[in-house]
């Protein structure tokens, strides 16, 4: 069976058009790719946020006691100092196990590396 001759033209169309569709795949790929990638780092930064946050409450209520300490000597310094400490312990237990999980990320997308 004898098979169809093609003309250049067309040969060098169906290559423009297959080189078209492999750039557009790549970009879908590495598009994804990343998506997911933010996705995964969404939980660990939310953390390190809150992590954050509670920092800052306990550097306030750390102050708090000081200004109370100083004020006058009195059992209600003594909490605020108890509780900007529980605070701060919290804050750090944060910060380190999320700062962590963000440091280890792999943030390059391989996948699309690969196929290039």
């Amino acid at each position: 069976m004898a098979t169809p001759q093609r003309s250049f033209p067309d040969v060098l169309q169906n290559i423009i058009t297959n080189l078209q569709q492999i750039i557009r795949y790549e970009f879908r790929l590495a598009k994804t790719e990343i998506a997911e990638k933010a996705t995964e780092a969404a939980r660990p930064a939310t953390t390190f946020g809150v992590g954050l946050v509670l920092g800052f409450y306990g550097v306030g209520f750390l102050l708090l006691a000081c200004v109370y300490a100083l004020s006058a000597v009195i059992a209600g310094w003594l909490a605020a100092l108890l509780v900007g400490l529980i605070v701060g312990i919290v804050a750090v237990a944060l910060l380190s196990s999320s700062g962590k999980k963000l440091k280890n990320m792999n943030y390059i997308p391989e996948k699309t590396i690969r196929s290039l």
